[in-house]
Parts: structure tokens; sequence; C-alpha cells
């Protein structure tokens, strides 16, 4: 299917004016001394850089991390309550060409896949910009391992047969 010319030429006016490239930029990446394999109770750290690639200073930015389940039937955004004590980052002022580093610590609570990105949007919501997802896969850890369980279940029975054993051949 063609598209009319008119069509065709508005579309392309309104891109080359109306869309405008937000000066602010985000690197983020996880930490390089985050486990290969993460599971239930390990802690991981993502790093994120927030630049200012603009000409212009730019005021009152407010950044924060989004964490996503995408196991299939589970899609949810995930409340970071239990997750992150760290949820977001208030940049007064970032001149151009300045960057601002900010580290995002993060308890994994619960198994599955999981996508992760960082936001900032200034408080006149004029800029909004979304880092590149970082994605993981938490491990189910064990609540309850037998090398911990099986001596205490053996031992104790075990320990209280050989006391009573004891204090009866005493008598």
């Amino acid at each position: 299917m063609r598209l009319p010319a008119v069509v065709l030429a508005a579309f392309l006016a309104f891109f080359a004016t109306g869309a405008r490239a937000s000066p602010l930029a985000i690197e983020f990446a996880p930490s390089a001394t985050n486990p290969a394999s993460p599971q239930m109770g390990d802690n991981l750290t993502f790093h994120s850089v927030i630049r200012n690639d603009g000409t212009a200073p730019i005021d009152s930015i407010i950044a924060w991390i989004s964490l996503v389940q995408v196991d299939k039937g589970k899609e949810q955004p995930l409340d970071l309550e239990d997750w992150s004590a760290h949820k977001a980052v208030t940049i007064p002022t970032l001149a151009p060409n300045q960057s601002v580093q900010t580290d995002w610590p993060m308890r994994l609570i619960q198994s599955g896949h999981y996508r992760v990105v960082i936001s900032a949007v200034t408080r006149d919501g004029a800029n909004l910009m979304a880092s590149p997802f970082s994605d993981f896969q938490v491990r189910v850890k064990p609540v309850v391992e037998s090398s911990r369980v099986l001596p205490v279940a053996f031992g104790l029975p075990l320990l209280l047969g050989l006391l009573l054993f004891w204090r009866w051949r005493r008598r």
C-alpha cells in the first residue's frame, strides 16, 4: 500500500520539526562484581551515568529505577519496596557536558526473569529519557537446605536417646 504524497509529506514535516531529541543521555550497566548466576538473597548493583549532551543547563532532573518481571504469564512491573531502598535520585542542575554517576543496589527477593531500566525526567516534563534495559535471571534458593537440617534432625534425637540410656544405666 502506498501512502499519498500529502500524508507522507505531513508525516516527515511533523518528525522533522515536532520531534526533538532529548539532551539527556543515560548509560546503564550491571556491576562487574555482581554474581554470574544470582540467586534469591543475593545483592546486585547497577551503575548509571546521566549526562547532559545539550548546550543549555537542565534543571530539576528526577531519575528512578524500574523493575519488570518478564516470565511468561507473570509479566508485571514490581514495587521496589522490598528490592531496593534507593529508588530515585534528584539532580538540581546538570550543566552542558556534565554527568552524574549513581549506583543502584538491589536485593533479590524472588526467582524469575527480570528487566531493569533507569528513567529520567525533568520536573517541567520537557525532557524524558530511558536507559537501555539490563536483563537478569534470579535462581531459586532452597529455603531448607538438607546439609543444615539433617544433622539437627538426626543428631538431637540420637543425643537425647544416648542421654536417656546413660541415665537409665546409672540407676
